[in-house]
């Protein structure tokens, strides 16, 4: 496939950070791809967990399986578009490695634990993981990705970190959050994949979890149509004993309906902005995107969610416990570095040597030490740390 005008070509890539030989039968994005699937940091998002925690089931989503079906959309709606695919399914691959344990309460927490030390911003963490926490080379630390991949791993960022980015990488990948420009229309695309996908599987996960139903989700528009669609078509399935089939069949109709709806309502935007390069995409307003009815019907479903399911009162009680050991994590870390890795220690020397305050940089490594954790391996350290055995 020809790939279009405005599409991310890795024969024009403004390169790694670390001059490297192309290689003999890969493009640079696919390169990058291969790189973020052998990482340590991508195998550990198969015990890291979006919504429901692992004790709760083998069947809910994780962080990884999230991470392939956004690379799945990304793919199918790059190909429309005549976008690099490669890039999609790398940044897509590479976008929750900075993750913390226990989803977003996991996450605030640590952020929260952050608040004297600069905080926490898992996008930055992700970005930080691929750049200097992987250490698979002997020539450079992290994974020494393209700045396509890098530009679209960081969808998100505060102006402080963004100017501290500017500060070790003139003109890098925190400068389009100071000149309020656009990413690649790879990474815009890998965004809105993003919340296609955890919307259309939080939906999955709630109703098996048993935590919504289907008669309460008739209170959403874009799914109950669909759900419509498919009883008319199949009578059969308003038997209750068919419920999965129900269930998934109304799904993937929605996940069709959503990916036809961005690829025709970008081609719109796309023909109006007429960006003819890469970089006239960056100084174009955001050309990703659903159309007006979409979006609104998306955000429904959203609002739905948050509170049906993100709020209710089970996920909030294994919320709350998951937030006790990422705070008692930290804090036994901080008070006592020695519990952690060895080369936790010599990570903490070095960035003391290049000037950081010893209480910054030991918080900075803590944080990196926890966010990498499995929610397993976090709950095993903290009833080592502590005695105490929560969500069991």
């Amino acid at each position: 496939m020809t790939l279009a005008p405005y599409a991310c070509d890795p024969a024009k890539s403004r390169g790694r950070r670390y001059p490297q030989a192309p290689a003999p039968t890969r493009t640079d994005y696919q390169r990058d791809r291969d790189r973020i699937v052998h990482s340590t940091a991508f195998r550990r998002l198969v015990y890291k967990t979006q919504v429901f925690l692992n004790h709760e089931g083998d069947l809910f989503r994780t962080r990884l399986t999230h991470s392939l079906e956004v690379a799945q959309l990304g793919r199918s709606i790059a190909r429309s578009l005549r976008l690099n695919e490669d890039l999609v399914e790398a940044i897509a691959l590479a976008h929750d490695l900075g993750h913390t344990p226990f989803g977003h309460a996991g996450q605030d927490t640590l952020n929260a634990c952050m608040a004297d030390f600069g905080g926490f911003e898992h996008n930055l963490q992700s970005l930080r993981v691929v750049d200097h926490l992987e250490e698979r080379y002997p020539e450079f630390d992290g994974l020494n990705l393209t700045f396509e991949t890098r530009e679209g791993i960081l969808k998100h960022c505060s102006r402080h970190h963004a100017e501290q980015l500017e500060r070790a990488e003139p003109s890098g990948v925190g400068r389009r959050f100071l000149e309020r420009t656009q990413p690649s229309l790879e990474a815009q695309l890998c965004n809105l994949a993003d919340e296609i996908a955890y919307n259309a599987h939080d939906i999955d996960d709630g109703v098996r979890s048993g935590l919504i139903t289907l008669a309460q989700l008739q209170q959403v528009p874009l799914f109950d149509d669909f759900r419509r669609q498919t009883q008319e078509a199949y009578p059969q399935l308003q038997d209750k004993a068919q419920g999965r089939r129900l269930l998934y069949e109304s799904i993937r109709r929605m996940l069709s309906a959503q990916v036809y709806d961005v690829i025709h309502a970008t081609q719109g935007a796309l023909q109006t902005a007429v960006p003819g390069t890469v970089d006239a995409v960056r100084h174009s307003p955001p050309l990703i995107r659903f159309s007006a009815a979409m979006r609104e019907q998306s955000q429904t479903l959203k609002s739905f969610l948050l509170e049906k399911l993100y709020r209710h009162p089970q996920v909030l009680e294994t919320t709350g416990q998951a937030q006790q050991v990422v705070r008692d994590l930290f804090q036994r870390y901080l008070a006592q570095p020695g519990n952690m890795p060895e080369s936790h220690h010599r990570r903490l020397a070095a960035a003391q040597a290049t000037g950081l305050v010893h209480g910054r940089a030991l918080a900075r490594i803590v944080a990196d030490y926890i966010a990498g954790m499995t929610d397993r391996f976090a709950l095993r350290e903290h009833e080592r740390l502590t005695g105490l055995r929560l969500l069991a």
